[in-house]
Formats: C-alpha cells, sequence, structure tokens
C-alpha cells in the first residue's frame, strides 16, 4: 500500500508539472493512450478484454472514474499538489456518509462523529471566502471530485462478481482517452510537445498502474483494517514533493485540516474492523448448536 500511494503521488507530481506544458485536455488524451494500450494488452493476455453484457451499474462506474480523473487533474493544475491530496483524503468519509444516504447501511452514531469531524477538517482547509475566483472554481471542481470518486466506490460494491476488473479498467482508461480528446480544444489546443514530455506522459502512465496493482496486491494479501490507513500515506509523499518540487509548501491550516481529516478516517476504519468483527463473533456463535459450551 505504501508502494502505491506512493507512484500515485509521483505520478500526480508529473501531471501537475506537465501541466504546464500541455492544457489539461491533451494531457489526458495523451496519458490515457498510453493507459489504455498497456492495460488492454494485459486484459488481452487474461482473456479479460471483452465481456458479453455492459450493465447499467458497469456503465456508471465508469462516468464518475472519468469525471472524477478529469476534475483531480484539473485541480491539480490549478492548485498545490499538497492542498489537492489533503482535500482528497475526505473521499472514504464521503464513500461512508454516500453509503448512509442512499445504500441504507447502518452508520452508527461515532462514524457520523467521524464524519462531520472531518469534513470540518475540509472546511478548514480550503476556509470558504479565503480564495480568489480563480481559486474558488478549482476547489470546487476538486470538491465535486471527491463526489464522483465516492460514487465510483460506492457503485463498484454493488458490479456483479462476474464482470473482469481488467474489463472494467480497460473500459474506464479507453472513455478517459476519449474524454481528454474532446476536451483538447476547449482547454487550450493541441500544444508541439518534446520526445522528453512524452516519455514522461508514458511514465505517468505506467505509475497509474503498477499503483493500482499495487493496491490489489496490498488488499488481497494484508487484513483491509490493518492496511487500509497506509492509504493515508500519500498526504506525507505529496506534501514532500510539493514542497521540493514546486516550492509550494503546505500553509498551517492545511497542516491542521489534514490531520483532523486523517484522524477521523483511521478512527472510522478502526470502528468498521470493531463491528465486523463482532458481527463475525455473533455469525460463529449462531451457528453453535443450543447447549453446546461455547468456549
Amino acid at each position: 500500500m505504501l508502494l502505491a500511494m506512493g507512484t500515485f503521488t509521483f505520478g500526480d507530481s508529473i501531471t501537475k508539472y506537465l501541466s504546464e506544458e500541455m492544457g489539461v485536455g491533451q494531457y489526458i488524451f495523451l496519458r490515457g493512450l498510453f493507459a489504455t494500450t498497456l492495460i488492454g494488452l494485459f486484459a488481452l493476455k487474461k482473456g479479460a478484454l471483452f465481456h458479453p453484457s455492459l450493465d447499467g451499474k458497469t456503465i456508471i462506474r465508469v462516468l464518475s472514474e472519468v469525471f472524477a480523473s478529469v476534475s483531480y487533474i484539473y485541480s491539480l493544475a490549478h492548485l498545490s499538489q499538497a492542498f489537492c491530496s489533503a482535500v482528497f483524503q475526505a473521499n472514504p468519509l464521503v464513500v461512508t456518509l454516500g453509503a448512509a444516504l442512499f445504500l441504507r447501511e447502518k452508520v452508527g452514531w461515532r462514524r457520523w462523529l467521524c464524519i462531520i469531524i472531518g469534513l470540518m477538517g475540509v472546511l478548514i482547509i480550503i476556509r470558504p471566502g479565503a480564495s480568489g475566483s480563480e481559486s474558488l472554481l478549482a476547489i470546487t471542481i476538486l470538491l465535486a471530485s471527491i463526489i464522483f470518486a465516492a460514487s465510483r466506490d460506492l457503485v463498484t460494491r454493488q458490479i456483479s462478481p462476474q464482470v473482469p476488473a481488467l474489463y472494467i479498467s480497460t473500459l474506464t482508461a479507453a472513455v478517459i482517452t476519449i474524454t481528454g480528446a474532446i476536451l483538447i480544444k476547449p482547454m487550450g489546443g493541441w500544444q508541439p510537445l518534446s520526445l522528453t514530455a512524452i516519455a514522461i506522459t508514458a511514465i505517468a502512465a505506467l505509475l497509474l498502474i503498477v499503483g493500482y496493482h499495487f493496491i490489489i496486491l496490498a488488499m488481497r494479501e494484508g487484513e483491509v483494517s490493518f492496511v487500509s490507513p497506509f492509504r493515508y500515506s500519500s498526504l506525507l509523499w505529496a506534501m514532500i514533493l510539493s514542497t521540493l518540487v514546486f516550492q509550494q509548501a503546505p500553509d498551517f491550516y492545511t497542516i491542521v485540516g489534514a490531520l483532523i481529516i486523517v484522524a477521523s478516517g483511521i478512527y472510522m476504519v478502526y470502528r468498521e474492523s470493531v463491528l465486523k468483527k463482532m458481527a463475525e463473533a455473533k455469525s460463529t456463535l449462531a451457528t453453535i448448536p443450543t447447549g453446546v459450551d461455547p468456549s
């Protein structure tokens, strides 16, 4: 998980760096082209490139991923990497909020308190009214990115396990590439590129794929309640890279707000782990015949 977050964050740094040389649409198109090719070849090798059905949930998942990616890349091009990463740490809280509101999942008062405190941390970071009009637009789009990402995660839970993950990844990458092509003209047009910029874009696509692969390995090999908090290591990477590479060190409000969000998220993961163990214990007791000593 640490490697996954590291590769994602380095990929974000590349995105921000290249946004000074090309428009957002052009970058999304080029990175998507490389990513689609790499994922598509891997999916073809695994026999998961095509699937007989395309249901509504898969389509919603793909579109949510597209909007989340495009909006986050746009925000990253206009705001500091540390700021974007700190605000985006609220994603798990928004996912839990969405599960409670739309999927009718039971959320106790402790997790509701975590959500409220975490969202207060977001407000501390963005400080409504403290930004100019251009930054305000980028911040609004960043918040939209969190909502789209939460929607993606919630819909993913409902997709049939019969649909190969590689098929969804390839389809998503292809749609993002097409979206980038559509956005080239309205987002500054096509800019001449050096071979270095093209090569770095290819590296960004590779980092994206490697990051997703490491996440899959982490979630399959480790206990979720133990592994998940290490997702927040991306914030440390982002703050370091933002400071060293772009000379955009996080301010006091960003650090305080980020700590509040991370603390809320980690406690929520811990609480979900406790509830899961309690449910498993009840299930085990329910299978023990009456009159048998459970010890």
